[in-house]
């Protein structure tokens, strides 16, 4: 058990990394892959089936066009979700779009530490929780199923910490192709897994540490109860609506086909106020062009309401600003920078997050920390500690080149350090309950993980 002083419980973070797996081998950086400047944390490297892309491309063109000639210019929202989720032609639901093969990488795939440090960041909470006898790890946007794979690495491993505790895995993802990935690196065997394409829980099995695991689309859809819900460049995809103030009000930005070229595509100024103007926007911001991701509030409403009602903390990882930015929405193809509105549906489509709008929309059920810097967060959780076990305990010098090179892809503040962010969701009694301790030093609360400055 962790002791509940800041001296201790970083010493408790110590002990949980020398207990974790010393495997350093199991996923590096590629020596020949390098981060390019100015491609906001994209690699620089692409393989791919350009005829397919092009057939594809030429689907959804088709079919966006026939939607503009029958109903009129449609939103950047609705077109980020018919080019990135139409369950016929979404660029998600039929393609591996990460990796140095794919249009972009991620953390959890660049290095194991940053999915073990939130695997102890949801084993801190449980325990600061006062060691609920059951909680749902859910995970929003899985990915490949990496991140996962090494929560429930230290889950397993720091089995004589959880063996009172009942665990279940709940993922939330929509791709088919991508839920696929994820049981195979997640399951052991296909014999384990159970299909039901038509049913709320589509997917269920067993994973490789004994635990079950269900798929779900939505999250309305996943058990409610105390649980930890990880979300790591998830809220980024979501479809946004974008508005530019004129002399006239605010007006959203559309999308039209180009007179000048019928065959593109092209962004227009709606001629009157919509009712995503009148609704989504708020009446005190300064900026002159706005992005906001309404599906975005309404799903941390939910979060917000499922932590109130059961318990559990949510901590979401993502790019982004705190409602400062203005213009962000872009598309990348091969970790380069890609227009997106040109051959859409080949295209990652993404924009930063607006975490003051993720904040409000928590209508004050819960208590919000951060948003704070992805290099802070990690160091807050003992990155440096967990490296230097792994380092200790190898003496290839290839192993230790690629831990470095890992480790300096996600810290350091010119690539992913400063550019992705870190923001929870927390109990208000949570976080009333650190407060109390800042001003009794005698009071039991823990700190909260990587929020709190540990040393020693």
């Amino acid at each position: 058990m962790i002791p509940l002083n800041s001296t201790s419980f970083l010493l408790g973070l110590r002990c949980f990394s020398k207990r974790i797996s010393n495997d350093s081998s199991r996923r590096h950086l590629s020596g020949s892959v390098k981060l390019c400047a100015g491609q906001l944390m994209r690699w620089c490297s692409r393989t791919s089936n350009t005829t397919k892309e092009h057939d594809n491309s030429s689907l959804v063109l088709k079919h966006l066009m026939a939607k503009i000639k029958s109903t009129g210019p449609i939103s950047v929202a609705e077109y980020m979700r018919e080019v990135l989720t139409n369950p016929v032609t979404g660029y998600y639901y039929h393609r591996d779009a990460l990796g140095p093969q794919g249009d972009f990488i991620t953390s959890p795939e660049i290095s194991q530490i940053f999915g073990e440090l939130l695997g102890i960041w949801c084993v801190s909470e449980w325990m600061a929780a006062g060691k609920p006898k059951a909680f749902h790890l859910v995970e929003l946007g899985p990915g490949r199923g990496t991140l996962a794979s090494d929560v429930l690495r230290v889950f397993n491993q720091l089995g004589s910490v959880l063996r009172a505790c009942e665990i279940s895995v709940h993922l939330v993802e929509v791709s088919p192709k991508l839920s696929e990935t994820q049981a195979r690196l997640l399951i052991e065997g296909e014999n384990c897994l159970m299909h039901d394409p038509t049913a709320a829980v589509y997917k269920t099995g067993v994973t490789k540490t004994g635990l079950p695991i269900s798929w779900y689309k939505d999250l309305q859809d996943v058990p409610n109860g105390f649980a930890f819900y990880l979300a790591h460049e998830f809220f980024d995809v979501l479809p946004i609506h974008k508005f530019q103030k004129t002399k006239q009000g605010w007006r959203e930005i559309l999308i039209d086909i180009d007179p000048q070229t019928p065959e593109k595509l092209r962004f227009v100024l709606a001629p009157s106020a919509t009712f995503a103007s009148k609704t989504l926007i708020q009446r005190d911001d300064e900026r002159d062009h706005v992005e906001i991701c309404a599906e975005a509030g309404v799903i941390i409403h939910r979060l917000a309401g499922r932590i109130t009602e059961d318990g559990g903390a949510a901590l979401i990882a993502d790019y982004g600003h705190n409602g400062t930015k203005t213009d962000t929405f872009r598309g990348f193809r091969g970790h380069q920078l890609h227009d997106v509105l040109t051959a859409p549906g080949t295209a990652d489509l993404t924009a930063d997050v607006d975490f003051r709008y993720l904040r409000q929309m928590t209508r004050g059920k819960v208590s919000t920390l951060g948003p704070i810097s992805q290099r802070e967060f990690l160091k807050n959780m003992g990155i440096d500690v967990r490296l230097q076990v792994l380092m200790k305990n190898t003496s290839d010098p290839t192993a230790h080149r690629n831990l470095i090179e890992a480790y300096d892809m996600i810290m350091n503040p010119e690539k992913m350090g400063n550019r992705f962010k870190f923001f929870a969701l927390l109990p208000q009694s949570r976080v009333i309950s650190q407060e109390a301790k800042l001003e009794k030093r005698n009071s039991t609360a823990s700190p909260i993980a990587g929020f709190s400055e540990l040393q020693l």
